[in-house]
């Protein structure tokens, strides 16, 4: 059996990878796309077609695309993805100043959402049908339903205009104490964590619930044992796989809405650093922020399916 989910794994590893260089594919045609030309954005109106032209093929853009294409990607294999047209400076330099803090960012989201939402979908399950039961899932569907920029918008006219309690940016580079930390992330980790909680709690209420209508727990319960035993003994340890399938799904929505708060509270990461390099056509940057949010997502979902196979055994076949 070992020797069967290591061949699924390796399977969905291969999957993967075939899915990032389709990515790959897409995102630099995509790019390649985009309206206006870095080099005639660097010298502006003025410049003249020849000294675009040299600028031009400075930067390797006069090549074929298939063969830029296949420059880039090999630059990103050997983790070298390029120089920034913008300020020349490596791409790998300029994303290793701002990845540090997404993750922070990711990370405090995520330690904040995954204990509340296995909560409140761990006693959702227990009490199903109560009224706790419908508030939460009325509260889940509602926060599942609410776009992250309303949710932010609305939080900065809250806690930031009307009650003046929190800034309305996101200044990390001021903080010297934790209470300077949570001011600079409460709102950024509470429009993360609206609708990551509710997605993760009703994933794992609907795993929790399948393990309780299972035939062991019933068992269980007519030997007399209390629910919440039952509930914590019994079904909890059972719905781990499909528990842990649900957080890490839950958690690739990080990477989406990530980017939304970022911009909204000007927060210093990959997401604003990709948008800045969009808007100043900074090619190779865009590329390679993109294939970064690719791959992460990419590593979530494979997490997710092969902690499904583990916990699985039919799907193993």
């Amino acid at each position: 059996m070992n020797g069967t989910i290591a061949r699924l794994v390796l399977k969905r590893l291969g999957v993967g990878v075939l899915t990032l260089l389709i990515v790959s594919l897409v995102i630099f045609t995509i790019t390649a796309l985009l309206p206006g030309d870095a080099a005639q954005a660097l010298l502006g109106q003025e410049a003249t077609p020849e000294t675009v032209a040299a600028l031009r093929a400075t930067f390797g853009l006069d090549q074929p695309a298939h063969l830029r294409y296949l420059q880039w990607l090999g630059g990103l294999v050997t983790g070298d993805p390029g120089n920034s047209l913008v300020n020349g400076l490596p791409v790998a330099d300029l994303i290793g100043s701002r990845l540090p803090n997404t993750l922070k960012l990711a990370a405090i989201a995520a330690l904040a959402a995954v204990p509340l939402a296995l909560t409140i979908g761990i006693v959702s399950a227990m009490f199903r049908g109560s009224l706790f039961d419908r508030l939460m899932n009325m509260a889940a569907v509602s926060a599942v339903s609410v776009p992250e920029f309303l949710i932010a918008t609305l939080a900065v006219l809250l806690f930031a205009v009307h009650l003046q309690w929190l800034p309305a940016l996101s200044h990390v580079s001021e903080i010297n104490s934790f209470g300077d930390m949570l001011r600079a992330y409460a709102m950024p980790v509470l429009t993360l964590c609206c609708g990551l909680v509710a997605q993760m709690a009703r994933m794992t209420r609907a795993a929790v619930i399948d393990q309780l209508s299972a035939p062991y727990v019933e068992m269980a319960m007519l030997k007399g044992a209390r629910p919440v035993r039952v509930v914590l003994t019994h079904a909890l340890p059972n719905a781990v796989g499909p528990i842990a399938n649900a957080v890490a799904l839950s958690l690739s929505y990080l990477l989406g809405g990530v980017i939304i708060v970022e911009s909204i509270f000007h927060y210093p990461g990959i997401a604003t650093l990709m948008l800045d390099a969009v808007s100043g056509r900074d090619i190779p940057l865009v590329q390679a922020c993109a294939m970064l949010f690719c791959v992460g997502y990419m590593v979530l979902v494979l997490v997710a399916d092969v902690s499904a196979i583990v916990s699985n055994p039919r799907l193993r076949k």
